[in-house]
C-alpha cells in the first residue's frame, strides 16, 4: 500500500470527550501512513486548543497541511466548526475525504451529508470497525485495492 499523507480532522475546541478514540485511530493510521495532524489525538490537548501558536499560525499551518495531504480523514461524532471548515476546504481543492461518525444520537450536519462531494461517509460502533473501514477505504484511495463493483 502506498504510504499516504493523512490530514486527520476532529474536534479540539468543539470538545475533547473523544480524544482517546482519536488517539487510537491515529495510532492505527500511523502503522502504514503519515498523519500530519497527530496532535489531534493528544489526550493532554484541551478544548482551549494549542497555546504555543496563534490562531493565525494554526490557520496557515493547517491550510498548508490540507493542501499537501493525500487524503482527509474526519471523525465527526463531536460537532466542530473547525472540522466543517476543513471539510469545505478539502472539497474546494478536490482532496479525497473519508468521514467517520460513531453511531449514536448525534447526526452529521446536513451541509456535509447532503453534499454530493462527500460520498465516503461511514457510521461505526467500535474503534475496530472504524479501523476496518479506514483500511479498506485507504486501500481504494491509494490505488492498491480496486473498489468493489456495484451490481
Amino acid at each position: 500500500m502506498k504510504r499516504l499523507k493523512i490530514y486527520f480532522a476532529a474536534a479540539i475546541r468543539g470538545g475533547r470527550t473523544d480524544a482517546a478514540r482519536y488517539q487510537q485511530l491515529i495510532a492505527f493510521l500511523q502503522t502504514t501512513h503519515q498523519v500530519l495532524t497527530e496532535h489531534i489525538g493528544a489526550t493532554d490537548l484541551t478544548a482551549t486548543g494549542e497555546t504555543a501558536l496563534t490562531d493565525a499560525e494554526i490557520y496557515q499551518r493547517d491550510l498548508h497541511w490540507l493542501t499537501t495531504c493525500d487524503v482527509v480523514v474526519a471523525e465527526t461524532t463531536q460537532p466542530s466548526l473547525g472540522v466543517g471548515y476543513e471539510l469545505a476546504y478539502a472539497e474546494k481543492i478536490g482532496k479525497p475525504v473519508l468521514i467517520l461518525q460513531q453511531q449514536g444520537p448525534q447526526k452529521l450536519s446536513a451541509m456535509i451529508s447532503g453534499a454530493p462531494y462527500f460520498q465516503r461517509v461511514f457510521t461505526y460502533r467500535t474503534v475496530a470497525q472504524a479501523q476496518t473501514i479506514l483500511q479498506r477505504e485507504l486501500g481504494f484511495i491509494s490505488g492498491t485495492k480496486p473498489p468493489k463493483m456495484i451490481e
